[in-house]
């Protein structure tokens, strides 16, 4: 993680797959679009299940440091509810 970053910020980010129903948190210094690419393309791996995964929510951090901590924080949370209302009270 982290080769291309060019704009120098990272991702926490949160993929969504209807044909799974199942939520994916990561973090990344890349271009989160190649990110979401590679996520579904066929691998090995907890998205290789799947390949509609769909950006749900992102946040931007200056470091890689903070990125991975508010993905523990949230990975600790280990409730879809609460992620899905993260990700509703965080709509445009």
């Amino acid at each position: 993680m982290g080769g291309n970053n060019t704009a120098g910020m990272f991702y926490l980010y949160i993929l969504h797959s209807p044909t799974v129903k199942k939520f994916y948190i990561g973090f990344t210094g890349d271009d989160l679009s190649e990110r979401i690419r590679r996520h579904n393309s066929h691998h090995k791996g907890f998205t290789g299940q799947a390949d509609d995964w769909e950006l749900a929510y992102r946040e931007a951090f200056p470091t890689k440091v903070e990125a991975a901590a508010r993905e523990r924080q949230i990975k600790r949370w280990k409730s879809q509810q609460r992620i899905q209302e993260l990700i509703e009270r965080n709509k445009p």
